[in-house]
């Protein structure tokens, strides 16, 4: 498995790869995400929609996250290739 999926659901954001389902809060005015413009091994650039605001370029740091979560970032990240937008799952 090569790819991991990134979705969004009311103010939390789920980062799923394999077994593991990365769970962190976000804006509670985030619609959900539309587009992946770049991953670079655990950094993201993304296109977020928000209430109000509309489409903005977003950027998400998994590594810090990873860290916090006793996760080695290395050991994680080191096979996905790809980042797709899905659905939000619990």
């Amino acid at each position: 498995m090569k790819e991991a999926i990134l979705s969004s659901k009311y103010d939390m954001t789920s980062f799923r790869y394999g077994d593991c389902n990365i769970r962190f809060r976000t804006s509670a005015s985030l619609n959900r995400y539309l587009e992946i413009k770049e991953w670079d091994n655990g950094y993201l650039v993304v296109i977020a929609d928000y209430k109000g605001v509309g489409a903005t370029e977003e950027y998400i740091d998994l590594v810090p996250i990873l860290k916090n979560l006793y996760i080695d970032p290395e050991s994680f990240l080191k096979n996905i290739q790809t980042v797709r937008i899905g659905e939000y799952e619990c």
